[in-house]
């Protein structure tokens, strides 16, 4: 194996283990900021800490780790390819990576979200629903919408699953189905990337030891907190018309959307500004430690550290 293929494997290592670890420490949160933003019409949260309390009164401590289980499958590759690619793609453009380009790292960002929504779609649709199951058992369902998660379906009553959920799918949309939501997903993941990757480069630069080759632990870790929440709160209301669009199970009352421009009109007309905002808090909450973590599980070196156990 070449130095090259022995450096990329060594970045698909380290952003699988970020993004395992990253997921378990915030998963409530992000938990939180799903119900927080599909909620409308009937509030059945008033913030995410009091969102937490009644997931833990209602469901036990297990109910705020709804949908890990498939976000924790999948996010090992979401997490590499994203930061993987972006990588690559800086090596190409930017050679060495020593000097500093802003609109060919924002090229490469933008690169990197274009190949993780391959994984991130898929992923956040599933996940969605399970963790969005809570919320709507707190709503008086109407006949018409207390299917399992798709017209006609057979496990109405049953206790949703990923498996479930995405078997259903298959069986009544296709592959389709799967991918509801990709134009929105695509609208939120190239973005962010845009924005995070370039913003976190300029921060670590600031941080750079001529010692050792690197800026320190808790500069990359911090750099990867402050790029991550700026990202993240840049494109909340996106990721409000992502999660909209992608719940397939409303409760009664509440809208149904044909694509991101009908959600945008009926979220502006019926809830006001603000709603393009809902759960900005808990995603900045969410997106910083795990963009942190992610830089610091780089910095250590895990994979390389892996890799070079197997020589």
């Amino acid at each position: 194996m070449s130095r090259q293929d022995l450096s990329l494997a060594a970045k698909l290592i380290n952003g699988g283990v970020a993004g395992l670890v990253g997921v378990t420490c915030v998963f409530p949160i992000d938990l939180a900021k799903t119900r927080l933003q599909n909620q409308h019409g009937k509030d059945s949260y008033k913030g995410m800490i009091d969102c937490l309390v009644k997931t833990v009164r209602a469901e036990g401590l297990l109910g705020m780790y709804r949908g890990a289980a498939v976000n924790l499958s999948l996010v090992t590759p979401e997490k590499a390819i994203k930061l993987a690619a972006n990588d690559f793609l800086r090596q190409r453009l930017l050679g060495d990576g020593t000097q500093q380009n802003l609109k060919l790292e924002m090229l490469a960002g933008c690169g990197a979200g274009l190949c993780q929504v391959v994984v991130t779609c898929p992923m956040e649709m599933l996940k969605i629903q399970l963790q969005d199951a809570g919320r709507l058992a707190g709503h008086q369902e109407t006949p018409a919408s207390s299917g399992c998660y798709a017209p006609g379906s057979a496990t109405a009553h049953e206790c949703p699953s990923a498996t479930r959920i995405a078997r259903e799918l298959l069986r009544t949309e296709g592959l389709a189905g799967l991918y509801r939501g990709l134009g929105a997903t695509l609208l939120r993941d190239v973005p962010f990337s845009i924005i995070y990757f370039p913003l976190f480069a300029k921060l670590n630069s600031l941080g750079f030891n001529e010692l050792a080759g690197k800026a320190s632990f808790a500069h990359s870790f911090v750099s990867g907190c402050v790029a991550g929440s700026v990202a993240a709160v840049t494109v909340t209301p996106l990721d409000v018309l992502k999660t909209r669009i992608q719940t397939l199970k409303k409760g009664q009352g509440e809208a149904v959307y044909s694509g991101v421009t009908d959600c945008a009109r009926k979220l502006w007309t019926q809830e006001g500004p603000s709603a393009f905002l809902k759960g900005a808090g808990c995603r900045a909450l969410v997106i910083a430690p795990l963009f942190g973590i992610a830089q610091g599980v780089y910095f250590v070196g895990i994979g390389e550290r892996v890799l070079k156990g197997f020589e």
